[in-house]
């Protein structure tokens, strides 16, 4: 029954392993971009954290101010999918 259990835990963090490496904070700017009108390169993620196998939480940055947004997806359940970030101005 032990076993069972460790295995359990050993799959879901492999699952938000992959979540981490095939969601970028390079591929989160990006997107994040779109949403705020501004470029790519002028959006800086911090703060990241995952809940779960499907949440990203974090702060992105621009010379307009910081907002606090979540992007649904991107993991390997969603075949590196997401849907389009949603941001709050901070």
């Amino acid at each position: 029954m032990n076993s069972k259990i460790v295995l359990s835990l050993a799959s879901a963090l492999v699952l938000a392993a992959c979540q981490s490496a095939m969601l970028s904070d390079e591929r989160i700017a990006s997107n994040t971009a779109g949403i705020l009108g501004v470029s790519p390169s002028d959006v800086h993620i911090t703060e990241r954290r995952q809940d779960g196998p499907t949440n990203t939480y974090y702060t992105a940055s621009t010379k307009k101010g910081k907002y606090a947004c979540t992007i649904n997806g991107g993991g390997l359940l969603a075949a590196g999918m997401t849907n389009p970030p949603s941001c709050n101005k901070k």
